[in-house]
C-alpha cells in the first residue's frame, strides 16, 4: 500500500539522527504504521512551555496523504486549542473545502503536507494559540485577559509533563539544532537504518506517487 510506504519514509526522515526532528520522539509498531506515539519537547528557552515533554498520538487514515491524520495529547493539556479529551484543533489537520470554516486553504491539509510539518505546527501552536476558534473557551479567555493565570496553568502543565522524561534524560539544545551540520560529522543513513521493508529508494519516488494516486482513485 502506497500510504504505508510513504509513512515509513516519513518516519525514517523524522528519526534520522543527523537530519531528523531532535525535539520530537516517535514510536511505531512494526505491525501498524498508521498509529504513532509521539513525544513533543519544547526546547526554546523563551517559550512559556520551555522544558515541556508532552505525549501524544497520531492516527493516519488508509488514504493518507489525501486525508489528514488526527492528533491527540495523552493526557490532555490546558491550551485554547485542545479539547478536554486531548484532541487538537489545528488548521493543518483540517481538510479544505469546508464551507462552514473560514480557514484559508493554504493553511489546511493537502497531500503536499507531511508529518514533520504537522509536528512543527503543533509545537508552534503551543506558544501561539488560535483563540478565534478555541476548543477550550476558558483557556482562550485566560490567554487573552488573564495572562498571569494562564502562565501559572502552563507552568503546572510543564511540570506535570516532565514526569514523562526518563531518569537522566536531557532536552536537546536549541543552538545545537540550529547549528550548521558538519560534513565530516555526517552519518551514513544506511549505517543506522538497515531494515529492508521500508521505502528508502529515491529512484522509486515516481512509482510511489503513482501508487498513491491509484490507491486514492480506487477509494
Amino acid at each position: 500500500m502506497a500510504a504505508s510506504k510513504r509513512l515509513w519514509k516519513e518516519y525514517r526522515d523524522i528519526v534520522n539522527p543527523r537530519t531528523g526532528l531532535h525535539q520530537v520522539k516517535v514510536e511505531v509498531d512494526d505491525d501498524n504504521i498508521f498509529f504513532w506515539k509521539v513525544v513533543l519537547m519544547v526546547i526554546d528557552p523563551e517559550s512559556n512551555y520551555y522544558g515541556a515533554c508532552f505525549k501524544g498520538q497520531l492516527k493516519f487514515p488508509e488514504n493518507y496523504p489525501f486525508s489528514p491524520p488526527n492528533f491527540k495529547f495523552t493526557p490532555a493539556i490546558y491550551h485554547p486549542n485542545v479539547y478536554s479529551d486531548g484532541r487538537l484543533c489545528i488548521s493543518i489537520l483540517h481538510e479544505h473545502g469546508n464551507e462552514q470554516s473560514d480557514e484559508p486553504e493554504n493553511e489546511t491539509w493537502s497531500p503536499a503536507q507531511s508529518v514533520e510539518s504537522v509536528l512543527l505546527s503543533i509545537l508552534s501552536l503551543l506558544e501561539d494559540p488560535n483563540i478565534s476558534s478555541p476548543a477550550n473557551v476558558d483557556a482562550a479567555i485566560a490567554f487573552k485577559k488573564h495572562k498571569d493565570e494562564y502562565k501559572k496553568r502552563i507552568h503546572n502543565e510543564v511540570n506535570r509533563s516532565k514526569l514523562n522524561m526518563p531518569d537522566g534524560f536531557k532536552l536537546p539544545i536549541l543552538a545545537d539544532i540550529r547549528a550548521p551540520l558538519e560534513e565530516e560529522e555526517t552519518v551514513d543513513d544506511e549505517e543506522w537504518w538497515d531494515e529492508d521493508n521500508y521505502y528508502d529508494d529515491e529512484d522509486e519516488e515516481e512509482e510511489l506517487e503513482e501508487e498513491m494516486i491509484s490507491d486514492n482513485n480506487n477509494l
